[in-house]
């Protein structure tokens, strides 16, 4: 499958990522977010098990389960986080995991922070205390869950660049959705009765639970085994912006001017941390190219 095929197909499912932040604020107001989220990654299970049953390496799935635990908290502070906050707050300050996941990888795998991304952290926190206290109400509850989340995310993200190689993506996603499944079950469990889900929370239960889950982790998967971490994160980094879009166009979202000009700088943060390694890493390659060709002509004289 070609580059641009893959972007394009990863490109879908963040806009349907971007999408859910109303569809779930809306649904967890109604049943609650630990059931929604049981619910919603059972479904997610169920439908990609359809996809790896009889074929599934146990190698796999063991990964992807280690994997699914981190995926498994960070959807908790994120949906825990949207309840008490807005859609667009929840989806911008999300939008902070690409930020996030080389800290990780300098922790966990000793990958070296570029000075370039210490500044985009430094914008991107001051466009966050913007954003977040500029409100007329005040910092939203809900908000520093979601900057929980978006660390979460980041170490998802690193986690899954690290080990996805040489592993079946969906295998790999079974894996992620079982364990996060079997999280939210255990904690439902514990906080009380466990009640099925009402009609109208059905169509939220099954966007989120079947694209939202299912298709999007084995997309998100199968196309970042294919492509490069920088790729992938620059297409996953535009959830912010969809999320902005239809929290403003769907619940009536509205920013202040200063709260603006925080989104603004978050986002071009985040932009700055993976464009400009993107831009240089293909000049290296260009110059690299026209070195080797110069080489080549000497040697053919």
């Amino acid at each position: 499958m070609k580059r641009l095929g893959l972007s394009m197909l990863l490109l879908a499912i963040v806009v349907v990522w971007g999408w859910t932040f109303v569809v779930v604020k809306e649904a967890v107001a109604e049943y609650g977010v630990v059931p929604f989220l049981a619910v919603r990654f059972a479904i997610g299970a169920g439908c990609v098990a359809l996809f790896t049953a009889g074929r599934a390496e146990w190698r796999s799935f063991r990964t992807g389960a280690a994997i699914g635990l981190v995926l498994a908290a960070a959807y908790l502070l994120q949906t825990l986080g949207l309840d008490s906050s807005t859609a667009t707050n929840t989806g911008l300050i999300t939008g902070l995991f690409i930020v996030f996941a080389p800290l990780a990888n300098r922790v966990l795998f000793g990958v070296p922070t570029s000075g370039l991304l210490w500044a985009a952290i430094a914008v991107s926190l001051g466009g966050l205390a913007l954003l977040t206290g500029a409100d007329p109400r005040g910092m939203q509850p809900g908000d520093p869950l979601t900057l929980g989340c978006a660390a979460g995310f980041g170490l998802h993200v690193a986690l899954l660049d690290r080990y996805s190689k040489g592993h079946r993506a969906a295998t790999l996603a079974a894996g992620q959705l079982t364990a996060a499944a079997v999280v939210f079950a255990g904690l439902w469990g514990l906080r009380g009765p466990l009640i099925w889900p009402p009609a109208s929370v059905w169509p939220a239960l099954l966007l989120t639970g079947g694209i939202a889950t299912a298709a999007a982790f084995f997309v998100q998967t199968f196309v970042q085994q294919r492509l490069s971490a920088v790729e992938t994160g620059m297409i996953i980094l535009t959830e912010p912006i969809f999320a902005a879009v239809f929290g403003q166009w769907l619940m009536g979202d509205r920013l202040t001017g200063w709260q603006v000009l925080g989104a603004v700088l978050m986002v071009a943060a985040v932009f700055a941390a993976e464009l400009v390694p993107l831009v240089r890493n293909r000049r290296g390659r260009t110059d690299g190219e026209r070195s080797g060709d110069r080489e080549s002509r000497t040697l053919a004289s």
